[in-house]
């Protein structure tokens, strides 16, 4: 759900074909949005749910190290991308989960620091993205698959989750899977502010945003409020690290923030100056998070308010 933001970023730092093209997308909604209502709507629909091609290309170029295994599981009916080091049946493994438009060896720089620590490593593409099977993904299915792949290597250790995968590592805790610890790192925490966002960008007409939602919602069987994190966290109890950086122009840090206050084992730590994506890798968030593994305090406890923003639901 990030990339519509990342497309207008990449836009303006371009302020070439790239912007372009957004201005036509902007043309052709704002026009559709009054003329063709109906037809925009679904045009708007399809966009929302493809991700970008780039996902599979960089997937294609990645370089894993001798030591990964390559496999695929069927989730869905669609065909899904694994990536194993180490040994999941044997050893504490951890799950990590990509965000969108992403792919699951975007990971590799944690490779080498979490297999010191003892972990075996899970991590896979999310449907239409990398390697994997299809060609549309949403929010259900990312959690979906996260929550069948896990099922597959049984409970994890440790779950480390960017972006929507943060949302879908979240919405996938239950009796039927579950995470012992988790890092959760720029989490999207709201797909309705999502599509508010989405709507902004492409210049969908407001009045058509609630229709985009009903849509969303037929596709896939699950109101997209339902879906909003806050919602669900209240009753997540295992450690957690949230991270999120105040500069985060795709998610934005509150976001992250509402992890924290309302998940009662979680602690934000906050960065500043990495985005959205650098915020993934660096160096310093590798770091932390391994203090956190080691058991080590990290980030500042955030404590919940009525007085704040979805402070009672």
């Amino acid at each position: 759900m990030t990339r519509h933001a990342t497309t207008t970023t990449a836009a303006k730092r371009h302020h070439g074909p790239g912007a372009f093209k957004l201005g036509a997308v902007r043309a052709g909604f704002t026009l559709g949005s009054r003329l063709a209502p109906g037809s925009t709507v679904e045009q708007a629909l399809r966009l929302f749910v493809t991700p970008f091609a780039s996902s599979r290309a960089r997937a294609q170029n990645a370089r894993p190290d001798a030591d990964m295994r390559r496999g695929e599981l069927e989730v869905n009916g669609k065909r899904i991308a694994t990536y194993t080091w180490g040994d999941p049946s044997r050893q504490p493994y951890a799950l990590l989960v990509h965000g969108w438009s992403s792919f699951g060896l975007r990971y590799l720089p944690w490779v080498a620091p979490l297999r010191e620590l003892g972990y075996a490593l899970v991590a896979f593409d999310q449907p239409g993205h990398g390697l994997s099977g299809g060609q549309h993904c949403t929010l259900p299915d990312f959690v979906d698959t996260v929550r069948e792949v896990g099922r597959h290597y049984g409970d994890a250790a440790l779950t480390i989750a960017h972006s929507l995968g943060g949302a879908a590592a979240a919405l996938a805790q239950g009796e039927a899977w579950r995470a012992q610890k988790l890092i959760l790192i720029a989490p999207a925490a709201d797909p309705v502010a999502a599509t508010q966002r989405f709507s902004q960008m492409v210049h969908l007409g407001e009045h058509l945003r609630g229709r985009l939602h009903d849509r969303l919602q037929a596709m896939t069987g699950i109101s997209i409020h339902d879906l909003q994190v806050h919602r669900h966290l209240p009753s997540l109890g295992q450690p957690a690290l949230i991270v999120h950086d105040t500069d985060d122009h795709d998610v934005p840090w509150a976001e992250g923030e509402r992890y924290a206050r309302h998940w009662r084992g979680a602690r934000l730590l906050s960065t500043q100056g990495l985005g959205h994506h650098r915020v993934l890798d660096a160096p310093e968030v590798i770091d932390a998070s391994l203090a956190f593994l080691r058991g080590e305090v990290v980030g500042e406890r955030v404590v919940s308010s009525p007085n704040l923003p979805y402070g009672d639901s």
